[in-house]
């Protein structure tokens, strides 16, 4: 990548069409898949304590104007000692007049979905309006953001819509707004100041040296201060808690960046959707801090394409992609490259183990009763009461009581009065052997159970014990 190609200003094209209604349908034709898929999830109770309900306990506390308060980390754990993602509070108004997980997902499907509009109109610009929803389509399919739609919910929601403005405002030479849609990264995780810095140098580099040098000074000074001073001072423990997956341990720096093989296997999975293209733009430069600390850090969960830490990739690669076929005299190779990149999504989502596909599968809509027998039995729980929950069944409760980790609670110093157990036991948090002694203990704490079903058990501190429903 030169620094001639770094440096050089954009092609000149053609204004987006002011009435091109293609990136607002597929917006919303990419909000109800994402939606679909991810209340029925819930309903299926196959969303999970961590992550939808410690961030739902979160959204609760800022929704009644107190601290984002975890109870299922610990009681009384400020969630914003453990991440920096104060952009929640903005989740707090309609989750106060929809108290509900969905609420959640809700916001999350609309805030990818939204994405995809800047992404498709840059490239109605580049490449045409039927080869822009091709594009968009690619974008909206893409296996970073089905992945994060596929588990909970995260705050790195926030990130992929700034993200898609930001980058798509740089790729058009709109500096100033490129700046003021990148910054609020900041207070969505305190790994994105470092995003945030190089997308600053990439506009200093494109001719926008003011914003793109206040970006760059902004981000770092408030990447330092977050995970210096503001999580420390937050964190029970007075620390930032995932320092020590990033400390050295004396491995060969080159090595440990690209070894083992999931790590080249995910680079391949990054650059693919695009055919490759997006190296052609200096643009996906800003894909390296988010790379560079996942691949650094010690946990394996980090290395892969699973759960949502590629989400805030996806943007990135596709606005690259599009920035490198915005060079003059491209036309007919852009809208080829865009088609491609809409059948090869297509199919992957057909062909390949991706979430979505499920959506087409006659099995995820049968069946369900034992889904609701499970709801129901849940619904013995009153409201408000304290409850110690397993990851499988915390999410169905955050909404209306205070929730506890089982088989981290009950325990002699802390007894709430309900306890809700899965049949057979979840064992996604802990091992099996852990879980059945945490079951066993309950009889000596003064549990008893009060209902029974085939996917669920319910005890009750001094209740006598009685038979489910049929």
């Amino acid at each position: 990548m030169s620094a001639t190609a770094v440096c050089a200003p954009a092609a000149t094209a053609p204004a987006v069409p002011r009435r091109a209604a293609s990136p607002y349908w597929l917006a919303a034709v990419l909000f109800v898949i994402y939606l679909s898929w991810s209340v029925h999830r819930h309903l299926r109770l196959r969303t999970s304590g961590y992550d939808l309900g410690i961030f739902e306990q979160a959204v609760r506390g800022y929704a009644h104007l107190g601290a984002p308060e975890a109870t299922l980390k610990a009681p009384g754990f400020n969630l914003l000692g453990d991440h920096f993602h104060p952009i929640l509070v903005l989740l707090a108004p309609l989750y106060r007049l929809f108290p509900s997980p969905i609420t959640l997902l809700s916001a999350q499907a609309a805030l990818i979905a939204v994405s995809s509009i800047p992404i498709t109109r840059l490239a109605v610009r580049v490449a045409g309006r039927g080869a822009a929803v091709s594009a968009g389509l690619a974008y909206g399919l893409s296996w970073g953001l089905q992945s994060a739609v596929d588990f909970d919910f995260h705050e790195v929601a926030f990130a992929v819509p700034l993200l898609a403005f930001g980058l798509t405002a740089l790729a058009e030479r709109r500096f100033t707004a490129a700046a003021g849609w990148t910054l609020p990264l900041i207070a969505v995780k305190e790994d994105l100041p470092a995003t945030v810095a190089v997308i600053g140098l990439l506009i200093v580099l494109r001719g926008g040296r003011r914003p793109g040098a206040t970006t760059t000074l902004v981000a770092i000074c408030s990447g330092l201060v977050i995970v210096g001073a503001v999580l420390p001072a937050l964190n029970p423990a007075h620390v930032y808690p995932y320092a020590g997956s990033v400390a050295g341990d004396g491995q060969d720096p080159l090595h440990r960046l690209l070894l083992p093989a999931v790590k080249l296997h995910t680079l391949v999975w990054l650059l693919a959707p695009t055919l490759f293209g997006a190296l052609r733009s200096p643009l996906l430069l800003a894909v390296v801090p988010t790379l560079a600390w996942r691949f650094w850090a010690a946990n394996p969960l980090y290395w892969g394409t699973g759960f949502q830490y590629s989400a805030v990739l996806m943007p990135i690669v596709f606005v690259a992609f599009l920035d490198a076929l915005a060079a003059p005299g491209t036309g007919r190779a852009a809208r080829a490259a865009a088609h491609t990149t809409a059948v090869l999504a297509v199919a992957a989502t057909l062909l390949a183990p991706l979430p979505l596909r499920g959506l087409l599968s006659p099995g995820t809509w049968a069946g369900g009763a034992e889904t609701r027998q499970v709801r129901s039995a849940l619904a013995r729980i009153p409201d408000d009461a304290e409850v110690a929950a397993d990851n499988r069944l915390a999410p169905q409760l955050t909404a209306r009581c205070v929730v506890l980790f089982h088989p981290d609670y009950p325990r002699a110093d802390r007894r709430p009065e309900w306890v809700a157990v899965s049949v057979p036991a979840d064992t996604s948090m802990a091992a099996p052997a852990t879980m059945a002694a945490a079951r066993d203990r309950l009889p000596a704490l003064g549990y008893r159970v009060v209902l029974r079903t085939s996917g669920v058990i319910i005890f009750r501190r001094g209740a006598v014990d009685r038979p489910g429903p049929p």
